[in-house]
């Protein structure tokens, strides 16, 4: 049998065979005209679905970008500016408010080829600006296609802003100018400050885009700029507007207005005393605030070096952002004797001190081994609470702390609101340090007695006193005395808030009257004023050096006083950063300008005298040497704080001014043109004696008074041979870190390490 042929397969017959094979011809013959149609389907499919890809990414995916962009292409949206709204003290004096500019637009391509160079050179001279960076907007382009790596094909922006702010009188003026459709205008809002010469690290200041940047433009931002509006109109493809195109407004909702509790005319009177408390003292800055005791609202608040709010520095961020802060609420310090007042109201509410107390200081006192000194190296033996009070007596200070206890004082520490914000509404207000008790040795208790290993705020320390004085009360500061919004609602409003009661009355009452003896008999009398009843309480702390170390010259001096003492109506506190000034007497830095504030600030509130004490009229003894000015301030009923080392110095300048009116026997301060000038240091300051330097040495005299804490002061190129003179006498009691004159015996000239 033969075998089948190639292909059959076993049990085929020749007819299945041959139909099988037929079969096989009849597909080749068609199999292409089928691929072609399914070729063909297949990329119709894929094509197809492709199709419905890119439609649902337009149309769905990327739709809503999509739209806005063909919007943009055939409308034109205009915003509309909220007004934003004012600023008023309590009286309703306008402290900011806005008013209409306009923002110059052009728009590039609007405008000709040939008519670029005469609308550059108009809008370069009316908006004052320079002609190359206006021709450089008016001709600014873009890619004509975004994706294009190559930037093969640009074209002309639509629009271009050109200045922002502008007053409307230019705007006239360009109008004028028959610029056509190649410049446009839109509404815009430019700040004012009224009072710009005060306020300015209150009230703070806006950006160009008219939002709050400090102060109570930023903090009150949300009630003050209201709701933007806007106009959107159809346009055609040279961005004019379509004749019975759609037009859609929305009118621009103005902000509130908010209401302070700060008064314009007090403010003035601050800022004024700052300035030349700063100027006087030759300081590096002066920080205040004046207080309503009775409800709490800051009457007025500020500092200075300052800035004109209408013109702020922005060139320079850094001395702009120190310009700006508020230092009562930002800076923290160690308060130094004005926290006596917490102490002295802690240890008899307590009941650890009665006002029978008496004290004896040696110049210093033990506590668990270590020797904490007085500020007056003999001490003040034996002392009623009164005269501790009036003396400011550091040991006396320490025992009462150390009889109360840690939980006990701390207790009231917390109860007068030190450790956390007052809550003011001031900008940037912290809370200053106390160190948690379990850390607190009996040591670092006695000192916080007298002020020291505590820190905090200008305000708080001002709100805890305001407690001790007021009845026994702490409340709650506050800057903000409302928000109305533009349809006359109130939408806030604060009111004296009660925090809580930290003394009785009867306590607050002795505390008043205690206080009462400082000025009149203590170092506080230059805050008297005359006919009325004065308190208050002076206060130096030492600052720290970069590397933590106390510094000896380096000094925060400040006084807080409060008026009339049975019915205050007023408190103020101002502190004088690093004052450079002669050594003369306690309360010298800062007490006279609380007095200036107190005095004014009754004469303005129009509140009655309270004391029939008499008068004297200070003269002008600017000019006259020291001792023909003592002459002329004793012959007028007055006292003279001075330097007896300048007695024939002139002087060059006086506190209180020429013509003020004060108690008679008040003393004024005479600064003169000597040149023994170094950081006041202030009552509880630690003095020393100064040594024998006659016949020293350059070294030996060096030593000596680096040995007691002083600085010596000589001509660096005349100081071979010995001490031949001394700015004081042995033995002479000065502050630690006093600069101490000395001149020696030879004129040669010689070479110095100024290191030494």
């Amino acid at each position: 049998m033969k075998p089948p042929k190639t292909g059959a397969r076993a049990g085929q017959t020749s007819r299945q065979i041959g139909d099988a094979r037929r079969s096989k011809k009849a597909r080749v013959k068609i199999a292409p005209q089928k691929r072609k149609l399914l070729v063909a389907l297949i990329l119709s499919g894929v094509s197809f679905l492709l199709l419905i890809g890119k439609l649902f990414d337009v149309s769905v995916i990327k739709g809503k970008t999509w739209t806005q962009k063909a919007m943009s292409q055939w409308t034109r949206v205009t915003s509309l500016k909220a007004e934003r709204g004012q600023i008023q003290d309590r009286n309703g004096t306008v402290l900011a408010s806005s008013y209409t500019t306009y923002q110059v637009c052009v728009n590039p391509q609007n405008i000709q080829e040939s008519d670029r160079d005469r609308i550059a050179y108009i809008l370069s001279t009316y908006l004052e600006m320079d002609y190359d960076t206006v021709y450089a907007k008016i001709t600014k382009t873009k890619k004509k296609y975004p994706n294009d790596p190559d930037n093969h094909e640009r074209v002309l922006l639509s629009q271009v802003k050109i200045k922002d702010q502008v007053d409307k009188e230019v705007i006239s003026k360009l109008n004028s100018m028959q610029l056509g459709s190649g410049v446009s205008y839109y509404s815009d809002v430019k700040r004012d400050y009224p009072e710009s010469g005060y306020y300015a690290q209150l009230i703070g200041f806006t950006n160009i885009d008219g939002d709050g940047q400090t102060g109570v433009e930023l903090t009150c931002n949300s009630y003050l700029k209201g709701e933007d509006g806007y106009q959107k109109a159809d346009t055609d493809r040279d961005n004019n507007p379509v004749p019975g195109g759609e037009e859609e407004y929305i009118e621009s909702v103005p902000g509130g207005n908010v209401v302070l509790t700060a008064d314009t005319g007090l403010q003035g009177i601050l800022e004024n005393a700052l300035q030349e408390a700063c100027t006087v003292n030759n300081a590096k800055s002066t920080q205040g605030v004046l207080l309503d005791p009775n409800t709490g609202a800051i009457l007025a608040i500020g500092a200075y070096p300052t800035f004109d709010s209408s013109n702020p520095p922005r060139s320079d961020a850094k001395m702009l952002l120190e310009l700006s802060k508020n230092r009562i609420v930002t800076d923290t310090y160690e308060p130094g004797s004005t926290f006596k007042v917490v102490t002295l109201a802690s240890a008899l509410e307590s009941g650890a001190i009665t006002t029978a107390a008496e004290f004896k200081c040696g110049g210093s006192l033990l506590v668990k081994g270590e020797k904490i000194k007085c500020w007056k190296s003999g001490g003040h033996g034996s002392e009623t609470l009164a005269q501790a009070v009036q003396n400011s007596c550091n040991p006396a200070f320490m025992s009462m702390a150390l009889k109360m206890g840690v939980d006990t004082f701390y207790d009231y520490i917390y109860q007068f609101g030190f450790g956390e914000p007052t809550g003011s509404g001031v900008m940037g207000e912290t809370s200053g340090t106390v160190t948690h008790k379990k850390y607190i040795r009996e040591a670092d208790l006695a000192r916080i007695g007298f002020g020291q290993s505590i820190s905090c705020t200008g305000m708080q320390l001002a709100m805890a006193v305001t407690a001790c004085i007021n009845g026994g009360e702490l409340l709650k500061p506050y800057i903000i005395s409302e928000i109305v919004d533009q349809n006359g609602t109130v939408v806030l409003k604060n009111e004296r808030t009660v925090v809580r009661r930290v003394i009785s009355p009867a306590t607050s009452a002795t505390i008043r009257t205690l206080l009462r003896g400082v000025v009149e008999n203590g170092s506080g009398k230059n805050a008297q004023v005359y006919g009325y009843s004065v308190g208050g309480k002076t206060g130096t702390s030492q600052k720290y050096e970069e590397d933590g170390t106390v510094s000896r010259t380096k000094l925060i001096a400040s006084f807080i006083g409060f008026a009339p003492v049975e019915n205050p109506q007023f408190v103020c506190l101002i502190t004088v950063d690093e004052p450079q000034v002669p050594q003369v007497y306690g309360s010298t830095v800062a007490a006279p300008f609380v007095q200036e504030v107190l005095s004014n600030a009754l004469s303005y509130a129009g509140v009655q005298p309270d004391e029939s004490n008499q008068s004297a009229t200070v003269p002008d003894v600017r000019g006259m040497t020291v001792t023909e000015a003592v002459s002329a301030l004793k012959s007028a009923g007055l006292d003279a704080v001075y330097l007896e080392a300048e007695a024939d110095s002139t002087v060059s300048k006086q506190s209180p001014a020429a013509n003020s009116v004060l108690v008679k026997g008040s003393p004024v301060v005479l600064y003169s043109t000597g040149y023994a000038f170094f950081a006041e240091l202030e009552e509880e300051t630690e003095t020393v004696q100064v040594p024998k330097l006659m016949n020293k040495n350059r070294m030996d005299a060096l030593d000596a008074l680096k040995k007691v804490g002083l600085i010596m002061e000589y001509d660096h190129f005349h100081c071979a041979g010995e001490v031949i003179d001394v700015e004081y006498e042995e033995g002479f009691e000065v502050p630690v870190g006093t600069v101490v004159h000395v001149r020696f015996s030879s004129e040669e000239t010689v070479d110095v390490d100024d290191s030494d």
